[in-house]
């Protein structure tokens, strides 16, 4: 298929029809700085799929493309089908506006490294927040499906607590179940991790690791290798806005092809 890209030139490229995520030679630049330098990935439907690269090489810049946070410059991204960010006409590429742009998010579910929640909200509050306020259900329904969430990873005691009064591995638990409360058909995790002390990571990996057991589809960035290792479908290494290796990742992390991902996994076991 030949169309026009968001910059108007003249690309060809091909959508999955397999697969739940599709990107085809994605560029993103802010000013001068080419971020992401013709990306190509398939995530199957309940595909687990770990990103991993050093501090720059894109990563968390993908996410935020795939979830319609930054526009691509190029290329194009499809979930389940659907054309991210823009409609084609004619052949041609027209961005959509604010509101269609929201509508596509509702269906992808994002945590992010902070845990943004409501200080003012209890837990269940901010589980139900876009249920109620974004798909107009019924704050009785969307209260007991934020409680059933809560009880999923493993926060239903803690249902009326307000985030001052949750650990951040808590914290994120809560995040995780906020964002599932949308109903996604896809979830992207940018390093969920990072922000927590060592002793907390476990418990939100676990809730992770129930996710992926469930069949829900995933786009983790993440450091912990040994969650890649054991959880993941896939491995896609990043560096320098490119992917520069890809694989099983027991395959990958054990038998490295590349000297960038050997540098890389020498310095993350060094630490």
């Amino acid at each position: 298929m030949t169309t026009t890209t968001p910059t108007g030139s003249i690309l060809s490229v091909d959508q999955n029809p397999d697969a739940m995520v599709s990107i085809r030679r994605v560029h993103k630049s802010f000013g001068d700085n080419e971020v992401l330098r013709g990306i190509d990935l398939d995530v199957r439907q309940g595909e687990v799929l770990c990103l991993l690269g050093p501090s720059g090489s894109g990563k968390s810049t993908l996410l935020r493309c795939i979830n319609t946070l930054e526009t691509i410059d190029e290329g194009r991204i499809w979930v389940d089908g659907d054309l991210i960010g823009y409609r084609e006409r004619a052949g041609r590429l027209r961005a959509l506006n604010a509101k269609e742009m929201a509508a596509q998010r509702r269906h992808i579910g994002m945590v992010f490294q902070r845990f943004n929640l409501f200080a003012n909200l209890t837990a269940v509050e901010n589980v139900m927040e876009a249920p109620v306020h974004v798909a107009g259900r019924k704050r009785a329904q969307a209260r007991a499906k934020a409680l059933e969430l809560l009880d999923r990873v493993g926060l239903s005691s803690h249902a009326n607590h307000y985030p001052a009064q949750l650990s951040g591995g808590q914290q994120q638990r809560v995040a995780i179940a906020r964002a599932l409360a949308m109903e996604p058909r896809l979830m992207l995790f940018d390093e969920p991790t990072s922000a927590l002390d060592p002793e907390l990571v476990g418990e939100v990996l676990e809730v992770m690791r129930g996710l992926a057991e469930s069949g829900m589809t995933m786009i983790v960035v993440t450091h912990e290798i040994a969650f890649a290792r054991d959880v993941g479908d896939s491995l896609v290494f990043m560096a320098d806005g490119r992917v520069v290796e890809t694989g099983h990742p027991r395959e990958v992390i054990d038998n490295p092809k590349t000297d960038r991902m050997r540098q890389f996994l020498a310095v993350r076991n060094a630490v």
